[in-house]
């Protein structure tokens, strides 16, 4: 009995984390994909990778996961760019990567 209870439960926290985990990296993929829409550059890949996970505190002071994503992008249609997201939880709480060119005049 106490078997079927652990592993219930391990069942249910490895469902939970793997729902977080998509979750997560759907918001980054929308996150990368409308940052470089804005900025006018071509997203490549169309794909984030993982690159860090750790815990942190909030704004409210709960512990959550920090995720940082990586992602490419392109001005030019042939150099390739290093962009990164951070998200704590599902909140994006830092983007380094595309910004929107300066007009020239």
């Amino acid at each position: 009995m106490t078997s079927a209870l652990f592993a219930l439960i391990a069942f249910g926290l490895g469902a939970w984390a793997w729902s977080s985990a998509q979750a997560a990296h759907q918001s980054a993929r929308l996150h990368g994909m409308r940052a470089c829409k804005d900025a006018g550059v071509q997203w490549l890949d169309q794909a984030v990778q993982l690159e860090r996970v750790r815990l942190r505190r909030n704004r409210h002071g709960r512990m959550a996961l920090e995720r940082w994503y990586r992602f490419e992008y392109s001005r030019d249609g042939e150099s390739r760019h290093a962009g990164r997201l951070i998200l704590l939880g599902e909140q994006l709480t830092g983007l380094y990567g595309p910004s929107p060119e300066p007009p020239v005049t």
